[in-house]
């Protein structure tokens, strides 16, 4: 028998290709398939938005009905005029914000030069916060400018606002901070 190369390599391929393809097992009788139940069939489905960055991509959040409202599934908002649909890594993994052992659902508190963290009330540490602002409000208050100009302001407080919140929230939140008298006023959009 007279083979070329170029003809010994073909054989050796298609014998070597059928090998491989006949130990994959095909099998040529009819097969049934059957569709598989979702696990948000029976879910509420809430719109919400990613609190992660300041892009406010739209999620939607599957919670089931029986089991105390806990999430099922997370994922993006196809109607949402932002992302389309689309979630980053950050956004895609939102369900382990909300459904997580080691999230912490008490306040803590560690005292001035301790290492050791405690647990406190919720109602101790908006109290603890509110002094503390009002303390800091009260010893850094400006009414008047060197200049004599009324001022009425503080510029050893700041605050930065968050992507979480909608726009009549952020409003709210800025109107409380200025009429407090802060001055440094930022939004996490605009940084």
């Amino acid at each position: 028998m007279n083979v070329s190369r170029r003809e010994f390599i073909q054989i050796t391929g298609a014998t070597a290709a059928g090998l491989a393809v006949s130990g994959l097992g095909f099998d040529l009788s009819p097969v049934k398939s059957r569709a598989q139940m979702l696990k948000t069939q029976y879910a509420r489905e809430t719109v919400t938005i990613c609190p992660y960055c300041a892009v406010g991509c739209g999620a939607i959040v599957h919670t089931g009905k029986r089991g105390a409202g806990r999430v099922i599934n997370i994922e993006g908002d196809p109607d949402h005029v932002i992302n389309q649909g689309a979630l980053c890594s950050k956004g895609a993994s939102l369900k382990q914000l909300a459904e997580n052992e080691k999230r912490l659902l008490e306040p803590m508190y560690r005292a001035p030069n301790s290492d050791k963290w405690r647990t406190v009330s919720w109602d101790w540490a908006l109290n603890e916060i509110a002094k503390r602002v009002k303390a800091t409000r009260d010893a850094t208050f400006t009414a008047k400018n060197a200049k004599g100009q009324v001022v009425n302001r503080t510029t050893a407080i700041a605050s930065v606002g968050s992507a979480a919140i909608d726009n009549e929230e952020c409003w709210l939140l800025q109107a409380m901070m200025r009429a407090l008298g802060l001055v440094y006023i930022e939004h996490q959009a605009r940084i």
